[in-house]
């Protein structure tokens, strides 16, 4: 097993997202190096934005027998858009039949961003268009089996783009 670097001092000296930790939306300590050996994307899924939604269950549902993970944490950092509680936010996406992996709301900016999105943002595939900060809900990181971040999509595009790249890490 690696060792943790996710507390808010060290998570610099992480080498992949298999190094750290997060909380899963029931509120379970989840350690990331359960995804070793698979791809995995990791979103801030804030919002109610229906095809965000429907598109990453639709991904999930074709790609997770191949190996693909998804690993949505919910933000509230955007606009409010995702005010409710964790049990709140695993109702809603109940609805879109979501199967993939949900975590506990979390921050993606500033001091309190959970230092696995500190470290996503300044890998050098994970850096964004004029700086690093998450810009909007349903920012994108696709994650190869090694745990290291291989491309960000920004929020405006849709899921199913991620779609096209798939294959060179499944």
């Amino acid at each position: 097993m690696s060792p943790r670097c996710a507390s808010r001092d060290d998570w610099r000296c992480a080498r992949s997202m298999h190094e750290f930790s997060a909380k899963d939306i029931d509120g379970n300590t989840v350690c990331l190096d359960k995804y070793r050996w698979v791809p995995a994307q990791s979103g801030d899924v804030q919002g109610k934005t229906d095809v965000n939604y429907t598109q990453l269950v639709d991904l999930h549902a074709r790609y997770a027998e191949c190996g693909l993970r998804i690993l949505a944490f919910p933000c509230n950092q955007f606009g409010r858009q995702e005010p409710g509680t964790n049990a709140e936010i695993k109702e809603f996406a109940a609805g879109y039949n979501v199967k993939f992996d949900m975590y506990s709301k979390i921050c993606v900016n500033g001091d309190d961003a959970h230092p696995l999105w500190k470290w996503m943002k300044i890998q050098p595939k994970g850096r964004g268009i004029l700086g690093n900060a998450i810009k909007w809900n349903f920012t994108k990181f696709l994650i190869d089996k090694n745990g290291c971040v291989v491309k960000r999509y920004g929020p405006m595009e849709e899921p199913l783009v991620i779609e096209k790249d798939l294959p060179c890490y499944l």
